[in-house]
């Protein structure tokens, strides 16, 4: 798919030319990111500011250089503003600053809070009469913070069929697997238990993505999106430095080359 390579060219330059981390969990996300942006939500740009739109909240914000090259492959921010990533005083920040742009829902940094925020905006849509969903996505590791549990019973409590929480689940955190810190198996019962319509997906497979996220149901919806960390990149892919590191040189060329011949 020609926009879904772009995107992820996108990414390595990015990071590359900032020098700075999270390439691996941006890499990983992008394909949910992708299928929202271009294949299911309903925001338009001359749209923003409507109360019926859609809302998508990445709560994993240290990669934010997904997010930012969606948005520009779509063409709600500019090259100049993508040439600014991680520089002072830029646009776009590693974390996401909300005051930056209305296509960015809130703002990032400590973990476990998107799915909390989404909630009140989901609730909020309800009470007002509005149209669209909220769509969340947390990382599998940000899975372990308590807020994330919280959130959920206050979702299944007030019938937010509204509101869909999409977990990232790459199998790797910034210390080692997701697993060995803190064990997350069956995930998908766990949230079940606590009142959601759950899912279990290849969270690179487009089509699948898709299908499940245009689902309707009375209760909320979470996807497990099983990914692989770097996904796309040999090198990269299921190796947990690459939550550190940046693509050197070489390393980018070597990238580009390997994503240019997979999509």
């Amino acid at each position: 798919m020609q926009k879904l390579k772009e995107i992820r060219q996108t990414i390595l330059q990015m990071t590359h030319d900032a020098n700075v981390s999270h390439v691996g969990s941006a890499l990983s996300v992008v394909d949910i990111l992708y299928t929202l942006y271009f294949e299911v939500i309903n925001i338009i740009k001359k749209s923003i500011n409507s109360n019926d739109r859609d809302i998508v909240i990445l709560s994993k914000g240290h990669a934010s250089a997904a997010l930012y090259s969606v948005l520009y492959h779509k063409g709600f921010i500019t090259k100049k503003d993508i040439e600014s990533y991680a520089v002072d005083g830029g646009m776009l920040p590693c974390h996401i600053d909300k005051a930056k742009s209305p296509f960015f829902e809130i703002s990032s940094g400590s973990l476990g809070h998107g799915l909390g925020v989404g909630a009140g905006m989901a609730l909020a849509k309800k009470l007002d009469g509005n149209q669209g969903r909220v769509y969340v996505i947390c990382g599998d590791g940000e899975c372990n913070e308590g807020s994330i549990w919280e959130a959920l019973m206050f979702a299944s409590t007030n019938h937010l069929n509204n509101l869909t929480l999409i977990v990232d689940f790459n199998k790797l955190q910034g210390f080692g697997t997701t697993n060995e810190i803190i064990n997350q198996f069956n995930l998908e019962e766990r949230m079940a238990a606590f009142g959601f319509d759950t899912y279990s997906v290849d969270g690179h497979d487009i089509n699948t993505l898709k299908k499940i996220l245009l689902k309707t149901s009375n209760k909320p919806l979470a996807i497990v999106a099983h990914t692989i960390k770097g996904k796309g990149v040999s090198f990269m892919e299921d190796r947990c430095e690459w939550h550190y590191k940046s693509p050197n040189d070489e390393q980018l060329n070597i990238a580009l080359k390997e994503i240019e011949g997979r999509y």
